[in-house]
């Protein structure tokens, strides 16, 4: 069986991510982020500040990115159809982009928006990204059975 180097299966990663509903994505984690934000501005209730909220919105945006990808297998064109079938085979390798992705968007915001120092924001950025990771990875070992064996 041929193994493939992690250059390869990022790019596999990538190409399974080409056509994600990525309006969707962002109008969704905006949308979250705007509303968590919102909650925590009434009195008594708890909430997220700033930075939680963005955290959450970004944390969406990249979940539903990832699923809306290889929600459908056999949309797109055949490069992008044989990358959403080895996401699909492979959901823990196929994780790690969308929680890369996540981890790099939610640094900027750690480390300006709450001024955090730059360990402390890379601290929390990589447990925001493990979240993702953990979520996608399960979301997409449970839509296997979209990937027919071929």
């Amino acid at each position: 069986m041929n193994e493939i180097s992690r250059s390869e299966e990022f790019s596999l990663s990538g190409a399974a991510l080409r056509g994600a509903p990525w309006k969707t994505a962002a109008i969704a984690g905006g949308a979250t982020a705007a509303a968590a934000w919102a909650i925590g501005l009434v009195p008594f209730l708890p909430g997220f500040g700033l930075t939680g909220a963005l955290g959450v919105g970004i944390s969406l945006f990249a979940l539903i990115a990832a699923i809306g990808a290889v929600s459908k297998p056999e949309a797109g064109d055949r490069t992008t159809r044989q990358a959403r079938l080895w996401a699909l085979q492979h959901p823990w390798k196929f994780s790690l982009l969308p929680a890369g992705i996540t981890a790099v968007l939610e640094y900027p915001v750690q480390l300006i928006v709450d001024q955090e120092g730059i360990f402390h924001s890379a601290w929390d950025s990589m447990w925001r990204g493990a979240l993702v990771y953990l979520i996608a990875g399960i979301l997409t070992m449970s839509m296997r059975g979209r990937a027919h064996s071929r």
